[in-house]
């Protein structure tokens, strides 16, 4: 079986996920790391016996990389993809892909040049897939609208110890960017794509200490369809997410792994959907072995990645969008 050469962007948290799943993966030779912090590209190079650099132009210059793993600060991930790009290697980022519409402007020339893969690993969720499926079978009906709700919970150190969350310029955002886009993600896979959105975004908890937003909500329309979204950092635990889905003949309601599905006619039942146990921390999910995996498998067999460029533009343009429509017009703006 051929193995693609591969090397981790930066190792701070999410890093440990990737290392471990291309440590395992039959399709992945795991050669290479960096970090500006060079101690924690030596400490993953010593667990998983690579080379580590202090950046990510010396491991390229140095190393012959098949793929690269983007796990740096939100600002960094369109210019590194970019570069990599130019030398005909393939990118596997990290949300989000983009920090603003000028990045966001860069990516039809990236993809051009370059296979992208984008880790929204919570597509792979058991709740998400059974939810997609039960609300497509005709006898669901028409979508009527969804509603999310992500309250939790991220303190003063989370930022300042950082060296770039909390930073406009750097993070991007906040509890929407950082936090709850793969709940957005997840909202648009069953509604569509938003023609237009409305919302409000406001520091609670951290005045004087972040420039981002810790509670952003959103109101949208699908079509006919009606989408109201809530996030929010500044509650006192990382709650289980919520989120369901109205349709004509019947509602399903997540709240974490578990569901609730009730119907018209009065039928109601509830199912747990336990996932395999998160690599990382919890509210990460399982995701990400499935993700990879599949990329890399696209790779090998010469596929479009199963997530790329083209199948999270919705979502790209909708975080945008709301950002837009918080920041700055503080009115509806079209999408």
């Amino acid at each position: 079986m051929k193995k693609l050469r591969s090397a981790i962007i930066g190792c701070g948290g999410i890093a440990q996920v990737h290392a471990k799943v291309l440590s395992e993966l039959e399709t992945s030779e795991f050669v290479a790391c960096a970090d500006i912090r060079f101690e924690r590209a030596e400490k993953m190079a010593n667990t998983y016996n690579l080379k580590a650099y202090s950046s990510m132009e010396e491991l390229l210059e140095k190393e012959e990389i098949d793929v690269v793993h983007l796990c740096t600060p939100h600002y960094l991930h369109t210019p590194m993809a970019e570069y990599a790009a130019k030398k005909g290697i393939k990118v596997f980022t990290e949300k989000p892909p983009v920090i603003s519409y000028e990045q966001w402007a860069k990516w039809d020339e990236i993809t051009k040049l370059t296979k992208v893969g984008i880790c929204f690993q919570n597509r792979y969720n058991k709740t998400t897939k059974y939810i997609k499926e039960l609300i497509s079978a005709p006898e669901a009906g028409k979508i009527l609208g969804c509603r999310a709700f992500v309250t939790w919970t991220r303190g003063e150190k989370y930022y300042t110890e950082s060296g770039w969350r909390g930073s406009l310029e750097t993070e991007g955002g906040g509890a929407l960017i950082n936090q709850t886009i793969h709940t957005l993600d997840l909202m648009l896979q069953f509604l569509g794509r938003p023609t237009a959105v409305e919302a409000m975004c406001k520091n609670h908890h951290l005045k004087g200490i972040i420039e981002v937003e810790d509670a952003i909500e959103a109101y949208f329309k699908c079509g006919d369809a009606v989408g109201i979204f809530y996030a929010t950092t500044a509650y006192c635990t990382d709650s289980p997410v919520i989120l369901e889905v109205m349709c004509e003949n019947l509602c399903v309601k997540m709240d974490g792994t578990h569901i609730t599905v009730n119907y018209k006619n009065g039928d109601r039942y509830e199912i747990d959907m336990k996932e395999a146990a998160a690599e990382g921390k919890s509210y990460w999910g399982s995701g990400h072995k499935g993700a990879i995996g599949d990329f890399y498998d696209s790779i090998v067999e010469g596929k479009e990645p199963p997530i790329n460029m083209a199948n999270i533009k919705n979502t790209v343009d909708t975080m945008l969008a709301i950002y837009k429509s918080a920041r700055e017009t503080g009115e509806t703006v079209e999408i």
